[in-house]
């Protein structure tokens, strides 16, 4: 059985149309276990927890994307407050992204700076994302004490110096659908010598659907096409890869709600 550990299902178009009952069972189909949806913003937290909240098999996060921070702002105070829920396992998604804004660097590097402080008075782990922030990124998880809460760096397409500098932070390494492109080499690389029990699997639904199906919406249903591809770079079954990151996937965020 998989674990989705990172998607959007309140932002996919096919919730919309036809609700998440469809795109569930799909998962469930394709012997999806669990899935954990990732807050980006805090007006948008209310609806998905609506959207999400009453599956046994959906966990889900709370946090301001980087990329949310000028439009929908950041409130400390009721992030922290969220944070503190029992329902939400993470903190985040937070981090840095200096590839698509360069204008508002000040107000990601504080929103981020707050997360990790969160994170670590609520004892729950954090879900990064950066892009062309290396090595602010991982300056900022050292100076924040990150290690104290861990998390993981998701949807990674960084360098390996990198992902062993978060490795010594005691965070994870997930892999979305990125890693089946051709254009993706150095992906493969990080995957074929972080160990396996480091790392996660992921669609970041709706985007970045694996190949075969590049170019479609993206679904929890095809985490599988990760854990091919990643079995495949590590030389290991599928079925290694689909238990070895699950088990990873609770070790970490701990409040998760396994099968029963």
């Amino acid at each position: 059985m998989f674990v989705d550990s990172h998607c959007h299902l309140d932002k996919l178009k096919a919730t919309e149309e036809h609700g998440i009952a469809q795109v569930l069972q799909d998962a469930r189909n394709a012997k999806v276990e669990h899935m954990l949806c990732i807050g980006v913003a805090l007006d948008d937290f209310s609806q998905m927890q609506e959207i999400v909240g009453t599956h046994a098999d959906v966990s889900y996060s709370c946090g301001v994307h980087p990329l949310y921070v000028a439009k929908h702002g950041f409130a400390e105070a009721e992030l922290a407050q969220l944070c503190a829920r029992d329902d939400v396992v993470a903190v985040g998604e937070t981090g840095l992204d200096y590839y698509y804004d360069k204008d508002h660097i000040p107000q990601q590097q504080e929103s981020f700076a707050r997360h990790i402080e969160i994170a670590n008075q609520v004892h729950k782990p954090l879900i990064i994302h950066t892009r062309d922030a290396r090595q602010d990124t991982i300056a900022m998880l050292r100076e924040g004490r990150a290690e104290r809460c861990r998390g993981v760096m998701h949807c990674f397409t960084e360098s390996m110096a990198m992902a062993e500098q978060a490795l010594d932070l005691g965070f994870y390494i997930s892999i979305s659908g990125i890693v089946t492109f051709a254009s993706a080499e150095e992906l493969r690389d990080v995957v074929r010598n972080v160990p396996l029990e480091r790392l996660l699997i992921e669609t970041d639904a709706p985007w970045l659907a694996p190949v075969p199906h590049r170019g479609k919406e993206n679904q929890p249903a095809y985490v599988s096409h990760v854990a091919e591809c990643v079995a495949k770079l590590k030389d290991v079954s599928v079925e290694e890869v689909a238990a070895v990151t699950r088990e990873n996937f609770y070790q970490l965020f701990r409040s998760a709600k396994r099968a029963s």
